[in-house]
């Protein structure tokens, strides 16, 4: 298949099977920082200014009609950052017959430490999910690097996670980030290897946000095919976003885009990207890696990215803060 089609094929779990078209070889871009170097941020709005605001920002109906990120890290569409391959596109229908898989997602009673993460692109509020993760400032978020930033348009902005959200409501409040961090090789390029990325989120009622909701252990460097359990809140048809569901099964090699993501038996949709992957049978385990894309040509199958250095040196930096 030529590179035209291979991007044809490729789509985001913000809206998996109804997404953004990404490039899954090399993209031209500006070139990368140092090697080793991790991109951050601090957020556009100040904590002293951000709670109140975004608490009225964040009301249950923006919350609910929130879109899935699926026009986010616009950079990966084929051609005029379309949602889909046209019809009859030549190159899709070249493109190799996969094996059908059942799906595999399971509707789950909310967990505390998962939530949803809800942010405004380019004037468009979005949605994707999200889980507290251990760390020194026991405030840290992991969820998709295509949550936080874009290559068109850069850093989100009226970022807030709220965990276990349910039906438009906040069980434990909406917690405002002060900092967003991603690999220099997601931020410089998209490259989806690299789509993994962290908040650092203030304290809210005066405690940090592993003390209010509990938060996971997290691994890097791991060996590959791995069995894993990934959870999120897909939004897209046809499910609604509104509760948390999971999928479980082996991991597997990419081998339609060549990516060095791995992929999982699933069928969640549009709205649980950055979602997080468990090594083992439940949401007890530690995290992995998180909801990432998935192939228009490949029915049920949810890749994650492999949780390296690079990915492993944007968390220490937000864990140190």
């Amino acid at each position: 298949m030529n590179s035209r089609g291979l991007k044809a094929g490729m789509i985001a779990a913000s809206a998996l099977m109804a997404s953004a078209l990404m490039a899954a070889g090399p993209v031209q871009a500006a070139p990368a920082p140092p090697s080793g170097e991790v991109v951050a941020t601090t957020l556009s709005h100040a904590q002293d200014e951000s709670q109140s605001a975004l608490d009225a920002y964040w009301t249950a109906d923006r919350m609910r009609n929130a879109k899935p990120a699926n026009t986010i890290n616009s950079g990966w569409a084929a051609e005029g950052r379309s949602v889909m391959p046209k019809a009859g596109q030549e190159a899709v229908a070249r493109a190799p017959k996969q094996p059908v898989v059942q799906p595999r997602a399971v509707a789950q009673s909310a967990v505390p430490r998962i939530g949803k993460v809800f942010f405004t692109q380019a004037g468009t509020n979005y949605v994707c999910s999200a889980n507290s993760v251990q760390s020194g400032n026991q405030s840290t978020v992991a969820t998709a690097g295509h949550c936080t930033h874009d290559v068109a348009t850069g850093w989100v902005t009226n970022f807030v996670f709220v965990p276990a959200y349910s039906n438009g409501t906040a069980p434990y409040g909406k917690w405002t980030a002060r900092s967003l961090h991603a690999a220099p090789e997601w931020v410089s390029r998209g490259d989806i290897n690299y789509d993994g990325a962290f908040a650092v989120v203030n304290p809210l009622n005066g405690r940090t946000l592993a003390a209010t909701v509990g938060a996971s252990s997290i691994g890097f460097n791991m060996a590959r095919n791995l069995t894993y359990t990934a959870y999120g809140y897909p939004a897209s048809a046809p499910y609604n976003g509104e509760r948390l569901y999971s999928c479980s099964g082996a991991s597997t090699a990419d081998r339609i885009g060549g990516t060095q993501s791995q992929g999982i038996p699933c069928d969640m949709t549009g709205g649980s990207s950055g979602g997080p992957w468990f090594v083992g049978s439940g949401a007890a385990g530690t995290q992995n890696s998180v909801n990432s894309f998935g192939y228009s040509t490949q029915a049920n199958v949810m890749y994650g990215p492999y949780f390296g250095s690079s990915i492993q040196s944007a968390y220490s930096i937000a864990a140190g803060q």
